[in-house]
């Protein structure tokens, strides 16, 4: 396992989409490869990124088929790179069992994948994805929920015993409300599973009536155990209505390894469920 593992999160502004859809996909490109020139080990971007392709493509099914046909190819050239990876945010993707929101990622040149799991009102188009896909890379154990994935229980119970290290979370909210959901939610995971969370956000207006209005914050969340008490456990920016920015996190694989050590704390993220708690009558 790395000693550090470098984390570069970004905003998103659909409200800037380019003026052709290489242009867009070049654009994102060269802001992963610049934060990995930087020292980035991996590069987060946020949920629903390429519906900023939806005023060149139409619908959700044309905006799939423009990413996964004639963009998709150059991406994964220009984004496969030894020691490096990227979480590309989220895009619309038709297969056998619907049309899903997927993540797309590339560690090490290898693609992967974590659709979203549990969908809004209004995600009426889309289809639930099926389960969590942990990945390992530079030695972490890594795992994406995306957004609204993030909020419930149920998910981090199906990570207990995975040996998370690090929990990335690609996320869309148009109101203050969703942000607080999500950097709530993303906190407490970190606490239960005893990782790292990280949160990068889309924002701005676009022209699409799935993502009309984003604002978000980026931000990074810790255990709140002994072995990270010098470190910033809740790190979060101020909220962003727009414009493309990043923040970048060095992580500690010293602090994990010390915490997984002391069973003398109280810390949830080592402790066994006792059972089913029995509701009073």
């Amino acid at each position: 396992m790395n000693a550090t593992l470098t984390l570069t999160a970004w905003t998103a502004d659909l409200g800037d989409p380019g003026e052709t859809p290489q242009a867009f996909a070049s654009a994102v490109t060269q802001r992963v490869v610049a934060s990995w020139e930087e020292g980035a080990d991996v590069v987060l971007l946020p949920e629903f990124l390429w519906l900023g392709l939806e005023r060149f493509a139409g619908g959700l099914s044309e905006v799939s088929t423009l990413f996964w046909d004639q963009l998709w190819p150059d991406i994964s050239v220009a984004l496969s790179q030894p020691n490096k990876c990227v979480i590309l945010g989220t895009v619309p993707c038709c297969g056998p069992q619907g049309l899903h929101n997927r993540a797309v990622i590339l560690a090490d040149g290898r693609p992967l994948f974590q659709d979203k799991l549990c969908l809004t009102p209004w995600e009426k188009a889309f289809d639930p994805g099926r389960g969590i896909h942990p990945w390992m890379f530079l030695g972490w154990k890594l795992a994406t929920l995306v957004c609204l994935d993030v909020e419930l229980p149920e998910h981090s119970i199906a990570l207990r015993d995975q040996g998370i290290d690090l929990l990335l979370v690609p996320s869309a909210t148009e109101t203050m409300l969703g942000v607080e959901r999500i950097a709530r939610c993303a906190s407490a995971r970190a606490v239960e599973r005893g990782c790292y969370v990280a949160v990068s956000p889309l924002v701005g207006k676009s022209e699409s009536e799935l993502v009309d209005e984003n604002v978000g914050r980026l931000s990074c969340y810790t255990p709140s155990q002994a072995a990270f008490r010098k470190m910033e456990r809740m790190d979060e920016s101020e909220v962003f209505t727009d414009g493309w920015h990043s923040r970048r996190w060095e992580l500690s694989a010293s602090a994990l390894q010390r915490m997984r050590r002391n069973r003398v704390e109280t810390n949830p993220a080592l402790l066994a469920s006792a059972g089913p708690v029995a509701t009073a009558k």
